[in-house]
C-alpha cells in the first residue's frame, strides 16, 4: 500500500512539473538546513525584526521584492544583483525601479547575520533568506505565520531584459492577471490571495494617475472608484505632482496585514484597476466577498498561495549556487 501511495505521489509531482515547469516543490523541504545551519530561521527572524523595528516599510518592501523576484526567472534572488558596466540587471528594469531599498537591505542584513555564525557562513542562499524574511515581515505586520520550504539556490543570471512582460501592471484586467499567474502555475484563487499583499505598502501617484485625472474622454475619474476616495486621491496626488510622492495602498489599515483589502474593494476603494477588477468581475467577486467576511479563510488561502509562489523556478544543482554577496555573482 505504501509503495502504491509513493508511486501516486511521484506521478502527481511529475505531472505537475510537466504542466508547470516553473515549479519545483519536490526539491524544497522545511528542514533543509537542519545539519548545516540549524538555527538559521531564528537568526533571520532576529535580523528582520530589528530592521522592521527601524521602519515599517521593511514589510511591504520585502514582500514586493519576493514577488518580483519569483515572477522573473523564479525565486532565485536574481532581483538582488546589482548592475555592472556591461550588464543591466533585473533591479534596474523600469518595473523594478520603485522597489524600496529597505527590502534589499533586509535581505543583506539577514545574510550578514547568518554568515556571522562560522558554521553557517556561505551555507544559506540569498533566495532562501528572502523567502524567510518575507514570512517574517508578514507575521510582524499582523499577518499569518507559516512554515517556509527551503533549499533554493541563487540564480546565475540577472538581466533587465528578462523582466519584460513578466510582472502584473496596475491596469491589468482579470484575463491578463489570470494569464500571467497561470504562466507561473498559480490559479485565480492564488492570484486574488496574493493581490491582498496590497493591504500594506504604498504606491507612487503615477501608477494610478489615469484613474483620477484622465480616465476617458467621457469622464476624468474612473467610475469604478468610490467618489469620496477619488476626491481624496486627487487631493493627495494632483496633476503634475512630485513623482516621489507616494500614498498608502490601503486607506483603512495601511500598517496591518489583514483582509480589509477585500472590504475596501467592496466599497470601490481598490487603488489600482487591477485591484478593483477583482470585485467588479463576476468570476472573482465571490472570492472577494468570501474573504471580506472570513479573515481566517483568507489567511489559509494566502499561506497556500505564497507557499506555491515560493516554488516557482527554483534553482538546484548546476543551475545555481550560494552567493557570498547577495548583490553580486560569485
Amino acid at each position: 500500500m505504501n509503495r502504491f501511495i509513493n508511486l501516486v505521489f511521484f506521478l502527481s509531482v511529475s505531472l505537475s512539473s510537466c504542466l508547470f515547469p516553473g515549479t519545483a516543490s519536490v526539491k524544497l523541504r522545511r528542514n533543509y538546513y537542519h545539519k548545516t545551519c540549524p538555527n538559521v530561521e531564528n537568526i533571520v527572524t532576529a535580523a528582520v525584526t530589528k530592521k522592521f523595528q527601524q521602519t515599517f516599510v521593511t514589510a511591504p518592501a520585502t514582500i514586493r521584492l519576493f514577488f518580483h523576484d519569483c515572477f522573473v526567472l523564479g525565486c532565485d534572488a536574481s532581483i538582488m544583483i546589482a548592475s555592472s558596466d556591461g550588464s543591466k540587471a533585473e533591479k534596474d528594469h523600469p518595473d523594478n525601479l520603485s522597489l524600496a531599498g529597505d527590502g534589499f537591505d533586509t535581505v543583506i542584513k539577514a545574510k550578514e547575520a547568518v554568515d556571522a555564525v562560522p558554521s553557517c557562513r556561505n551555507k544559506v542562499s540569498c533566495a532562501d533568506i528572502l523567502a524567510m524574511a518575507t514570512r517574517d515581515v508578514i507575521a510582524l505586520a499582523g499577518g499569518p505565520s507559516y512554515e517556509v520550504e527551503l533549499g533554493r539556490l541563487d540564480g546565475l543570471s540577472s538581466t533587465a531584459g528578462s523582466v519584460d512582460g513578466k510582472l502584473p501592471q496596475p491596469f491589468f484586467n482579470l484575463n491578463q492577471l489570470n494569464s500571467l499567474f497561470a504562466a507561473n502555475g498559480l490559479t485565480q484563487k492564488n492570484m486574488i490571495a496574493l493581490s491582498a499583499a496590497h493591504t500594506i505598502g504604498f504606491s507612487h501617484c503615477s501608477k494610478f494617475a489615469n484613474r483620477i485625472h484622465n480616465f476617458s474622454r467621457e469622464t476624468a475619474v474612473d467610475p469604478a472608484l468610490n467618489q469620496g476616495y477619488a476626491a481624496q486621491l486627487r487631493g493627495m496626488c494632483p496633476k503634475n505632482v512630485d513623482t516621489r510622492i507616494a500614498i498608502d495602498m490601503d486607506p483603512k489599515t495601511p500598517r496591518k496585514f489583514d483582509n480589509v483589502y477585500f472590504l475596501n474593494l467592496k466599497k470601490g476603494k481598490g487603488l489600482f484597476s487591477s485591484d478593483q477588477v477583482l470585485f467588479h468581475d463576476p468570476r472573482s467577486k465571490p472570492t472577494v466577498n468570501t474573504w471580506a467576511n472570513d479573515s481566517h479563510a483568507f489567511k489559509r488561502a494566502f499561506i497556500a498561495a505564497i507557499t506555491k509562489l515560493g516554488r516557482v523556478g527554483v534553482k538546484t544543482g548546476k543551475n545555481g549556487n550560494i552567493r557570498r554577496n547577495c548583490a553580486a555573482f560569485n
